[in-house]
């Protein structure tokens, strides 16, 4: 097992978010750990398994307070990564309808293979007692087919047959371990000291080197998996963890401006507490309102926007968030464009009106002309955009111009450009702009949880690892 942790420095490899080998020239201060280094270009820690890591408090390679696979020399070694699977499932047949989501950690096992570690790989899929809970041996194809290697499943996750597999291992290869939220404790609500105690983490940690966290979109969970093995074993973030940390970090603390946030969708209740947020900070300069949500502030204002409109509205706000609404209105609302008119479905044909000429059973399907003619206006005048959530129902043709115009403006633009949940990810496939959005991320409750600046418990657990460890 592990006896040493090394940096690498100029004689290492790096890898792209892509998983494409790239040169690692010495990192200012790689040399001053003051360990001395051996004739491999690595500086020698020296630290056994379980102390800290001497010289290093604070320090990592990163930048964020946490590890990465940049300070370990994985070769040889048990690797348990956890990444993010959780895919849409047919109902009926209980196949994966899409394996988009398993291709986001690819780099991360890639460069795992490719640096030579022995890696098993835990995930999970649906949640005990709903039909999409089914076993990750569709994933593990999935896996195998992006990466053009095994991946080989273990219908196993702390058992002999598990143990065995995980043994067995060489270098290179990998293998996915049984869903995680088969074990009863996973998602109990416990800290990462009071998980390190479960079942899960003391079965496993003891056969492993090293434990990578990849999983961006559940790292707001403080679950077994994602947190109980942190305070007992180094560990560090995979490239997709920190390419979404760093990326996201940088977009909503300090984006290039003019910064423009377009939110879409129908939760209007679950984006006002972050627009409410983002509205608060000098360096946003433009929020956009469109979808369901748009709407559902204009309602809140006292617009009217038809009866059937309306009904869908009333399931997701009370008079709190109207309230809220106002006020936020009235403090910020110089930053806060809604929609100007709208396009309604009548026997499934657009027809686009002004607001004050909505009939009184208007239903409201996509914004309007107008509306996408000021926020395409915006849109290319800024110099970091993010959007989450599409601006219409771009799923029927008759009323996908909204969100095709707007994710058309964004991909024309000079911006770097953001886009975040699983429904705008969908559209910008849908209209072929997926290639040309500057960085697509994996996250949904986790990206909502950043935008408002609260603390995630991953992240934080790979944080006190790296200071620990």
């Amino acid at each position: 097992m592990i006896s040493q942790v090394q940096i690498y420095t100029n004689r290492s490899i790096r890898y792209s978010a892509e998983g494409v080998r790239l040169p690692l020239d010495c990192r200012a201060g790689a040399g001053s750990l003051g360990e001395g280094s051996d004739d491999s270009g690595c500086v020698t820690l020296g630290v056994s398994r379980g102390n800290s890591l001497e010289g290093r408090e604070g320090r990592t390679v990163s930048g964020q307070g946490f590890h990465t696979l940049d300070d370990f020399d994985v070769r040889g070694k048990r690797v348990l990564l956890r990444i993010d699977v959780n895919s849409p499932v047919d109902e009926k047949t209980l196949r994966l309808q899409d394996g988009s989501k398993i291709k986001s950690s690819i780099s991360t096992i890639r460069e795992l293979m490719d640096r030579g570690a022995r890696t098993a790989i835990i995930a999970h899929q649906g949640r005990p007692g709903d039909y999409d809970f089914i076993p990750l041996n569709e994933h593990a194809a999935y896996l195998s087919q992006y990466l053009g290697r095994r991946v080989r499943y273990i219908d196993d996750l702390v058992g002999k047959h598990a143990v065995n597999a995980i043994e067995a291992l060489g270098e290179g290869e990998a293998i996915l371990l049984k869903n995680v939220r088969d074990f009863p404790d996973e998602q109990a609500k416990k800290t990462p000291e009071e998980h390190s105690e479960s079942q899960l983490v003391k079965s496993l940690s003891p056969l492993f080197d090293l434990f990578v966290n990849d999983a961006f979109a559940s790292s707001h969970r403080s679950h077994a998996s994602l947190v109980g093995f942190t305070p007992v074993m180094p560990s560090a973030a995979g490239r997709l963890m920190e390419r979404e940390m760093r990326t996201l970090t940088q977009v909503f603390t300090s984006p290039k401006r003019p910064s423009t946030f377009i939110f879409g969708g129908t939760k209007f209740a679950d984006a006002l507490p972050v627009i409410e947020k983002l509205s608060e900070r000098e360096h946003v300069d433009n929020i956009l309102i469109a979808g369901l949500a748009g709407y559902a502030f204009l309602w809140a204002l006292g617009t009217k926007v038809g009866s059937k409109t309306e009904a869908l509205i009333k399931r997701d706000i009370d008079n709190e968030t109207v309230e809220n609404a106002k006020k936020l209105m009235a403090s910020r609302g110089k930053k806060l464009h809604l929609p100007l008119d709208a396009a309604i479905d009548v026997d499934g044909v657009r027809v686009e009106m002004a607001l004050d000429d909505l009939p009184e059973d208007a239903s409201i399907k996509d914004i309007g002309s107008n509306t996408i003619e000021e926020f395409t206006r915006l849109i290319s005048e800024s110099k970091t955009i993010f959007l989450s959530g599409p601006p219409g129902m771009f799923e029927k043709e008759a009323f996908c111009r909204g969100t095709c115009e707007v994710l058309g403006a964004i991909v024309e633009s000079e911006a770097f450009s953001v886009i975040g949940g699983g429904h705008s990810t969908a559209a910008a496939n849908k209209f072929s702009f997926i290639g040309r959005i500057s960085y697509v991320s994996t996250g949904g409750g986790a990206l909502e949880r950043l935008m408002l600046g609260k603390q995630m418990p991953a992240v934080e657990a790979l944080k006190a690892s790296a200071k620990k460890f």
